[in-house]
């Protein structure tokens, strides 16, 4: 971990947390959540991470086409430009029906 780990660690997946590592913008290109759902057995997934207005906004969409429910922990996403994850993130609820809120109130 590097410098600042203290800032990853509690992003952490623990046992039972299905962790995807990704090479691209969307969480979907060349990764398992390019299969089917039902192979996987997931039927939900929720996106944290960086960029929001670019790797967040391109995952919500891959996902929502290949059935899965989204949810975006917005305490736990970072833009690079605040206005721009502003939009990205009304574009995901408005285009992906995605459910945007903070971490506690997310039941896994």
């Amino acid at each position: 971990m590097g410098a600042r780990g203290d800032l990853v660690e509690p992003l952490h997946p623990d046992a039972i947390s299905l962790f995807v590592v990704k090479a691209r913008y969307s969480n979907s290109y060349e990764t398992p959540l390019a299969y089917p759902p039902s192979q996987l057995n997931v039927d939900h997934i929720v996106l944290r991470g960086q960029v929001t207005e670019q790797c967040i906004l391109y995952s919500a969409p891959d996902a929502h086409i290949r059935h899965f429910g989204v949810t975006i922990q917005n305490d736990t996403v970072a833009p690079i430009h605040a206005d721009l994850a502003d939009a990205a993130l009304r574009m995901m609820l408005r285009n992906t029906n995605a459910a945007i809120r903070p971490g506690e109130t997310i039941e896994l």
